[in-house]
This record gives C-alpha cells, sequence and structure tokens, in this order.
C-alpha cells in the first residue's frame, strides 16, 4: 500500500511556495538571466550591444524581455538625447541584488557540466 505524501500546508510553507512562484514568474524564460548576467557584467550596454552580447536571441525578444526587466524594475531604460537617438540599458540597485543568484546558477553549471564530462570518461 502506498503512503500518502504529505504536503506542508502551514502560513510559513504557503508564504515560501507564493515566493517562488514569483520569482519564477519575473524570471521565466530563456533570456532574462543572460541578460541580467551581461548588465551585471557590463554596466551600461545600448541594445545593440546586448543583442551582440546574449547569443541567439533577436530583435524583438531582446527588447519584449528589456520590456519586462523594465516593468519589473530589474533594468532601467534611458534615453540619450543623441542623434540619432540610442538608449542604454543598465541594471537597477535592485536588479543586482540577483547577483549572488546568478553566480551561483554558474558555479552550479561548472560543476554541472563537468561532471557530466567526467561521467564520459569513466
Amino acid at each position: 500500500m502506498r503512503k500518502k505524501a504529505v504536503i506542508n500546508n502551514s502560513p510559513v510553507c504557503q508564504v515560501r511556495m507564493q515566493a517562488i512562484s514569483d520569482t519564477m514568474s519575473i524570471l521565466s524564460g530563456k533570456w532574462k538571466f543572460h541578460i541580467l548576467g551581461t548588465l551585471i557584467e557590463g554596466d551600461k550596454l545600448g541594445f545593440m550591444d546586448l543583442l551582440r552580447e546574449v547569443k541567439g536571441i533577436g530583435t524583438k525578444m531582446l527588447s519584449k524581455e528589456l520590456q519586462d526587466l523594465e516593468m519589473n524594475q530589474l533594468v532601467s531604460r534611458t534615453v540619450m538625447n543623441t542623434k540619432p537617438i540610442t538608449v542604454e540599458y543598465s541594471i537597477t540597485k535592485y536588479g543586482k541584488t540577483l547577483s549572488p543568484l546568478i553566480d551561483e546558477m554558474a558555479k552550479w553549471g561548472i560543476e554541472y557540466r563537468q561532471s557530466m564530462i567526467d561521467a564520459e570518461r569513466d
């Protein structure tokens, strides 16, 4: 006979699960972490600079993802008074709080890739 799974429905657990859901919603998609990581490393970048740095992303997708990140106050957009008009994107103070998370994801990814390479050798 199978045991029924125990689900913790305490208020603390519910708040935690909602927070995880919110975070996943804001940062979901293939490109957001690439964009955030690039802006954390690159300070202020123009649209075309980001397009070059984030390998494989198209212009429409980059524009959409930047709008989402700006709406969630993780990225700021500055329109420069130049001819032609140029736009710079930068990570916000709050966006910088994601730096440890991005660093840990990179660390995990490096370790995982190495473990797969090591497993193939064995």
